[in-house]
């Protein structure tokens, strides 16, 4: 069985006996604020963006948090922060908790305890002005490729030039931060890089954006999941946070969230703590 029946299998078995996340203690002072401030990033659709016509927030993680709000019987405010600043920011009780497509790792989970809900994978991509040259991740091999160093692409990039490139006697991959994968996809229509790497949820929405802009390279050469951090200190809010969740995925909001913006594909049900 794989990690991502396992996690299903044991989710069905919790949606026999959820309840409404109204029912779960939250902490006091967010009852008394009577809102949840969420941290957020608006250059990772369409999980979180903007609307260009608007100028507000819209998404993936802005539609759910305003549904686990209601759950919680509070507002949801949101707050946009740097994506580098979001855990410190929890730390220093500036929110409450992150929504900004946050993989969950190890390192991450030293700070934070998180709810994942989704799950993502490293996608390689790159332009159609030199999809002739890199017809396939073979082709990746001597070549510059980027992805935002605020995310654990870079680190993946190496490890797969380690065991694909270098392991077959084949020149490795230089591997470049960048500022964002805004940054990432400007540099790599400038030709600054080859490839670049960002998460496979977010592609086919620049692609669509972009139309003949944008060829992926291959398959997602990693597995994540996506979560929302809490704080450690408060296993009441990250509780209610989750029984939330499992009832959002229980009545079919987050089935019809995730259809609204095309990834039902990435669809996972609730877990606590489980990335790698």
């Amino acid at each position: 069985m794989t990690r991502f029946a396992l996690l299903a299998a044991t989710a069905a078995v919790a949606a026999l006996a959820v309840t409404s996340a109204s029912a779960q203690t939250v902490p006091d002072r967010i009852k008394q604020a009577g809102k949840i401030i969420i941290g957020t990033n608006n250059n990772y659709p369409p999980i979180i963006f903007k609307d260009p016509a608007t100028n507000e927030l819209q998404g993936v993680d802005i539609d759910l948090g305003k549904a686990i709000a209601k759950q919680l019987g509070v507002e949801a405010e949101f707050q946009e922060i740097a994506f580098a600043q979001m855990l410190p920011s929890l730390q220093t009780g500036r929110i409450d908790m992150v929504m900004a497509g946050m993989s969950d790792t190890p390192a991450r989970r030293e700070t934070a305890d998180f709810v994942d809900y989704m799950k993502s994978g490293a996608q390689f991509y790159t332009i159609t002005a030199l999809a002739d040259q890199i017809k396939s991740t073979d082709d990746l091999c001597g070549k510059t490729v980027g992805a935002s160093r605020s995310t654990n692409w870079p680190q993946q990039i190496g490890e797969w030039s380690d065991a694909n490139c270098v392991a077959k006697g084949k020149p490795a991959i230089t591997v470049v931060g960048t500022e964002g994968s805004a940054d990432a996809r400007t540099q790599l229509k400038t030709q600054r890089l080859q490839a670049a790497a960002q998460g496979n949820e977010t592609l086919p929405y620049f692609q669509k954006l972009e139309p003949d802009t944008y060829v992926p390279i291959g398959a997602a050469f990693t597995e994540s999941l996506v979560g929302i951090p809490v704080l450690k200190s408060e296993p009441q809010l990250r509780d209610a946070v989750k029984a939330a969740m499992e009832k959002l995925q229980a009545d079919g909001t987050y089935d019809q969230i995730l259809a609204k913006y095309g990834l039902q594909a990435n669809k996972l049900p609730a877990a606590l703590n489980q990335g790698q």
